[in-house]
């Protein structure tokens, strides 16, 4: 490099739903993980927000990939060109020194070496000099202002879009973990098919994560009570246009079943953590983190479950990316968490 060179650091939380990214200490992208590809020319023509307007609305020559599925890398291909797009739109200011680009990137705690090796594939060829790959879990930790690093039991569930990740950790390192794929999506696939079951209608993923996000809950009773949703959708029997109106109630039965197998996830990993970890965990709570942990009465329902706090961090949305950026920024300290 030359004498005027210099290296930009990026945080990359790589999200199955969303993708978001901070450099100095600013998020300067919160994108939805899209990209629209054009089948002719095999060219990109949107990513992002720009990407997910089209979603499930292209013609025959569009296609929008979502490159990330279950929390790992489903395209490859589609992942490059999908980090190469938010790598530009963070680089709106264009420098006439060449520059060499770090990035901090995280990936779910139960990624196989392949799947490691295909995330770090796709920054090193979307122009990444220098990748280094952080577990979501440990991520979120460091996030919400813990410090891992000490001999204390702390325990997150991060619920995001294709992975629930569950971790115990302790003097920087991962004592169990458990990562699930169930999380987001499969929250939203239970109300497209409930909603086909129950009402006869067909909807999209767009509208079902719009039910989610209105009156998706983990509670049948709720001491705030979300108003009632209006969404229209296709009658199966006539094939005629039907508006229904859903409530947290119903729909809390319907996301029942999921929410079981999170809960089944953090037992096991519970029981598997030693008495003084344990200990730890039940004096300083469960941190809840990820979109998922936005969903209405889970806190409530895991602490009445598991008799221990659980507690939704404040930004749990972005706990991952603060984190991210923080062992991006302290790379010295956070060296040995680095994959």
């Amino acid at each position: 490099m030359g004498l005027f060179s210099f290296t930009k650091k990026l945080a990359i939380d790589l999200g199955t739903a969303n993708t978001v990214i901070i450099q100095d200490g600013k998020i300067i992208i919160d994108q939805p993980s899209y990209v629209t590809m054009n089948r002719k020319t095999e060219k990109v023509e949107w990513v992002g927000s720009e990407a997910y307007r089209r979603f499930e609305k292209e013609n025959n020559d569009l296609e929008t990939i979502r490159p990330l599925r279950d929390g790992v890398v489903a395209d490859l291909t589609a992942t490059e060109y999908m980090i190469r797009g938010m790598i530009k739109m963070a680089d709106k200011k264009s420098s006439i020194f060449p520059s060499s680009l770090k990035v901090v990137v995280c990936v779910p705690s139960g990624s196989t070496d392949v799947e490691i090796r295909a995330v770090r594939d796709a920054c090193e060829k979307a122009g990444a000099n220098e990748v280094h790959l952080i577990f979501e879990p440990m991520a979120a930790a460091i996030g919400i202002g813990l410090d891992v690093m000490e001999p204390a039991g702390n325990m997150i569930v991060d619920i995001g879009g294709g992975t629930t990740e569950i971790a115990v950790i302790s003097l920087g390192g991962i004592v169990n973990n458990k990562s699930i794929k169930v999380a987001g999506d499969e929250l939203t696939s239970d109300i497209v098919e409930y909603m086909k079951s129950k009402h006869s209608i067909r909807i999209g993923e767009r509208t079902a994560e719009e039910i989610k996000k209105r009156v998706g809950s983990a509670l049948d009773t709720l001491e705030e009570e979300p108003e009632d949703f209006v969404i229209i959708g296709q009658d199966l029997a006539s094939i005629l246009p039907k508006s229904v109106s859903v409530n947290y109630r119903e729909i809390s039965k319907c996301l029942d079943k999921s929410i079981q197998k999170i809960e089944t996830a953090v037992g096991n990993a519970i029981d598997n953590t030693e008495p003084e970890l344990y200990a730890d965990i039940y004096n300083n709570g469960v941190y809840l983190t990820g979109g998922g942990a936005l969903l209405k009465g889970l806190g409530k329902r895991l602490s009445e479950k598991f008799q221990i706090p659980f507690v939704v961090a404040e930004d749990s949305l972005h706990a991952v990316a603060k984190g991210t950026y923080e062992a991006l920024k302290n790379s010295d300290k956070y060296n040995l968490l680095f994959k």
